[in-house]
């Protein structure tokens, strides 16, 4: 999933350099909203990670 956030980051990026504006909110919004979801993942799982041991 962070990978998918930072393919929409660097496709966001190259949108506003060409000046497509629409496109690159658009992309910036969705690698926005993926980061979040892999960062509240990941503290979970790190959560887990330790109650287990």
């Amino acid at each position: 999933m962070l990978y998918y956030a930072i393919v929409f980051l660097v496709i966001a990026l190259v949108a506003a350099l060409f000046g497509f504006g629409g496109i690159a909110a658009g992309a910036a919004s969705i690698a926005k909203i993926l980061f979040v979801i892999f960062l509240v993942l990941f503290l979970v799982s790190l959560l887990f990670g330790y109650r287990r041991r």
